[in-house]
C-alpha cells in the first residue's frame, strides 16, 4: 500500500504541473490586427477611432467598424492631447507585471524538468522494486497479510501427520510462551517433502491462511539470473525484509532449485548457484539471530538437497507428505466433491477404493473431469458413471473410438486380452480384475486393470513372480491360439524384464546369486538423474545376474503355457466375449469361467475381493 500511494501522489504532481504548463503557455491569442503608430495616428486624424485603451506603452482600441487593434506608442506628451481633440473615448489602465518568482520558474523550468526526470529513472533503476532496471538485487517474494488467501486447514485432507506439524507452527508463532516456557526452541525451518501433487504448497496456502502473521511467498528459481551475485542479494534482502515484519513466515517454494549438493557442479565453488545457497545457510543459522522468522521450504528431490541445508538449527524438520491412503482419498474427494454438483447416489468411498495411488492434485482432476464430461453432455450434475469414466480415462487414457482397427488384429488383441484376464484370475494370490477392454485407450490396442484389495507397501517373492506371469498371459495366449507372436506383447516384456532384474539386482530374491545387491546408481547433480549406473561386481558374476534373470522370464513362460494350455476353452470363451462386447468386468469373468468349470470351487476364493486399486496391463 505505501508503494501505491508513493506512486499515486508521483502521478498527481506530474498531471498537476501539466495543467499549470498547459494553462502558462496555452493563454487565448488576442485577435487584435497590429498597428504602427503612424497607422495610428492616421486613423485618429480621420476619425476612424473611437475609443481607445492606454496600458503603459501599450494601446487598445476598437475602429468606427468594432474591429480590435493593439499598437505601441513610445513616451509622446502629445498622445493625450491630440486624442482629446479628435474625440477619442480615453481609458487607462496599470501595466501588468509579472512576479519575480514565475519569472525566474519560467525561465529554469525547462532545467528543472530535465534534473527531476533523471532523478525520477536513477531511483526506479536502483530502488525502484520489481521493475527497475537495477533492482534486481530486490528478493521476488510477495507479501501476504491475514485474510488475504481463503485456504484453510479445513481445505486439506489425507495428509494429517504433516498438518499436525505444521499446526504447531502456527500455535507458536500465536503463544510462544507455550513452547518456550520449559526451555525449548521452536523449529527454524520446516521442509515439506513428498511427491508431485501431494499437497506441498496447498499445505503453505493454508498456513498462510491461518497464520496471524505476514507471510512470504519466493520460488527457489526466482533467486538466480544472469547476473553474478543476484541470488545472495535477493537471499538478504528476503531475510531483512523477514525481521522488519518478524514474526513471519518465509516459504520457499521448490528449494531444489538452489539448494542442491555443493562439489557437483561444473562451475566448481564459484558456482553463482552455490553462492546463493552458502548465503541461504548463513541466514538460517549463522551470527545474526533470526528470531521470529520460520521457514518452510517445499521440494519433491529431497535426496539432492546439500547436507548442510537439513542440519538441526536449519531445517530442524523434514515432513513427509505422502500420497493419501484409502482414507485420506475420501476425505480429498469430500472437499473437491462439495463444490461439485455431485449426484445424490454418489458413493466417494467406492471411488477412493478404485484410485490407489492417487495425489490429491489427480483427485482434484478426476472430479473436474467428471464435471467437464457431464457438461459436455448438458447433465445437470455429476454422476457416478461420469466418475467412473473420468477415472478410466486417468487410468488407461481417453478412448480412440475412431482408431480403425482390421478384425484379425482386433481378435488377436482379444486373445491377448484374456490371456492377461485368464492368467491373473486363475492364479492364487494376485490382485481381483476389475476391467478388461479391447477399447483402443491411450498407446494401448486393450487394457486389462487389476484393483488390489489392500493397500500394498510391501511386495513379497511370490507376487512379483505371479506379476511376470500375469505379463506373459497376452504373449502366449496369442502363441497358443495363432501359432504365432506380435509386436503388441513388446511392452509386457520390457516390464516383466526389468521386475526380474530389480528383483535380482535390487531386492536379493535370487537363490542362485543370494542376498546381495548388484550395481549402484550414481546421479550427477547439473548432467542428469541416474545417468551412470556404476558396476561394482565382475564379468562372471554379470553372467550370472543375466542367467538368474532369464531363469526367472522362462519359470513365468512355462507356468503361464501350461495354464493356459489346460484352460483354453475358457480362454476362448472369454476373447469371444470381448470380441462381443469389448468391454467385460470381473463378474463376466467369474460367469465364464463356472460356465465352463463343473467346479467353480476351484477359483480362488481370495480373489473373489472387491477391486481396489489399478495396474493397467498391456
Amino acid at each position: 500500500m505505501n508503494t501505491f500511494y508513493k506512486n499515486l501522489s508521483m502521478w498527481l504532481i506530474i498531471g498537476l504541473t501539466m495543467i499549470l504548463l498547459f494553462n502558462v503557455f496555452n493563454k487565448p491569442q488576442s485577435q487584435d490586427s497590429q498597428k504602427t503608430y503612424s497607422e495610428f495616428w492616421s486613423s485618429v486624424e480621420s476619425r476612424d477611432i473611437n475609443r481607445v485603451t492606454i496600458q503603459g506603452e501599450k494601446v487598445l482600441g476598437t475602429d468606427q467598424d468594432g474591429r480590435p487593434f493593439t499598437t505601441v506608442v513610445p513616451a509622446d506628451t502629445e498622445l493625450i492631447p491630440m486624442l482629446r481633440k479628435y474625440g477619442v473615448d480615453i481609458t487607462v489602465k496599470e501595466p501588468e507585471q509579472t512576479p519575480w518568482y514565475f519569472t525566474i520558474f519560467i525561465s529554469w523550468f525547462p532545467m528543472l524538468l530535465l534534473i527531476g526526470v533523471w532523478i525520477f529513472f536513477m531511483r526506479q533503476m536502483q530502488m525502484g522494486g520489481k521493475g527497475g532496471a537495477l533492482s534486481f538485487g530486490k528478493t521476488r517474494a510477495k507479501l501476504r497479510e491475514g485474510g488475504e488467501t481463503k485456504v484453510t486447514f479445513k481445505d486439506v485432507a489425507g495428509i494429517d501427520e504433516a498438518k499436525a506439524e505444521l499446526e504447531e507452527i502456527i500455535d507458536f508463532l500465536r503463544d510462544p510462551h507455550k513452547f518456550t516456557k520449559l526451555g525449548g526452541r521452536i523449529p527454524k525451518g520446516v521442509l515439506l517433502a513428498g511427491s508431485p501433487g501431494t499437497g506441498k504448497t496447498l499445505l503453505a496456502r493454508a498456513i498462510a491462511g491461518e497464520a496471524e502473521v505476514p507471510f512470504f511467498t519466493i520460488s527457489g528459481s526466482d533467486f538466480v539470473e544472469m547476473f553474478v551475485g543476484v541470488g545472495a542479494s535477493r537471499v538478504r534482502d528476503l531475510f531483512n525484509q523477514g525481521k522488519k515484519h518478524a514474526p513471519c513466515i518465509i516459504f520457499i517454494d521448490e528449494i531444489d532449485a538452489v539448494g542442491r549438493h555443493r562439489g557437483a557442479g561444473l562451475g566448481g565453488g564459484h558456482d553463482e548457484r552455490e553462492q546463493t545457497l552458502n548465503q541461504l545457510l548463513v541466514e538460517m543459522d549463522g551470527f545474526e539471530a533470526n528470531e521470529g522468522v520460520i521457514i518452510i521450504a517445499a521440494t519433491n528431490r529431497p535426496d539432492v538437497l546439500d547436507p548442510a541445508l537439513l542440519r538441526p538449527g536449519r531445517f530442524d524438520r523434514q515432513v513427509v507428505v505422502p500420497v493419501p491412503d484409502i482414507k485420506g482419498r475420501e476425505k480429498i474427494l469430500e472437499i473437491y466433491g462439495h463444490k461439485t454438483k455431485l449426484a445424490p447416489d454418489v458413493n466417494l468411498a467406492v471411488i477412493a477404493r478404485g484410485t490407489p495411488g492417487f495425489s490429491g492434485a489427480d483427485l482434484e482432476n478426476l472430479i473436474n473431469e467428471a464435471a467437464l464430461m457431464a457438461a459436455r453432455a448438458g447433465e445437470e450434475v455429476v454422476s457416478t458413471q461420469r466418475l467412473e469414466m473420468a477415472k478410466d480415462k486417468i487410468m488407461m487414457g481417453a478412448e480412440r473410438k475412431s482408431m480403425i482397427i482390421s478384425d484379425k488384429e482386433k481378435e488377436v488383441t482379444a486373445y491377448h486380452e484374456a490371456g492377461h484376464a485368464l492368467v491373473a484370475r486363475l492364479l492364487p494370490d494376485t490382485d481381483p480384475i476389475h476391467k478388461v477392454t479391447i477399447i483402443p485407450r491411450g498407446r494401448a490396442l486393450g487394457l486389462t486393470m487389476q484393483l488390489p484389495v489392500d493397500e500394498k507397501y510391501t511386495y513379497s517373492k511370490n507376487f512379483l513372480e505371479k506379476r511376470i506371469c500375469i505379463l506373459f498371459g497376452g504373449r502366449i495366449a496369442e502363441q497358443l491360439i495363432f501359432n504365432e507372436i506380435t509386436t503388441g506383447a513388446g511392452n509386457d516384456l520390457e516390464r516383466a524384464t526389468e521386475l526380474a532384474r530389480k528383483m535380482v539386482c535390487e531386492w536379493g530374491m535370487s537363490d542362485e546369486l543370494g542376498p546381495l545387491t548388484y550395481g549402484k546408481k550414481e546421479e550427477q547433480i547439473f548432467l542428469g538423474r541416474e545417468i551412470a549406473q556404476h558396476r561394482d561386481y565382475s564379468e562372471e558374476t554379470a553372467r550370472k545376474i543375466d542367467e538368474a534373470v532369464k531363469w526367472i522370464v522362462l519359470d513365468a513362460r512355462d507356468k503361464v503355457t501350461e495354464l493356459l494350455r489346460e484352460n483354453l476353452d475358457i480362454l476362448k470363451a472369454v476373447a469371444a466375449e470381448l470380441l462381443e462386447k469389448e468391454t467385460i468386468m470381473l463378474e463376466d469373468l467369474d460367469r465364464i469361467i463356472t460356465a465352463h468349470r463343473q467346479e467353480p470351487s476351484t477359483i480362488p476364493a481370495d480373489n473373489v475381493s472387491a477391486p481396489e486399486e489399478a495396474a493397467p496391463q498391456q
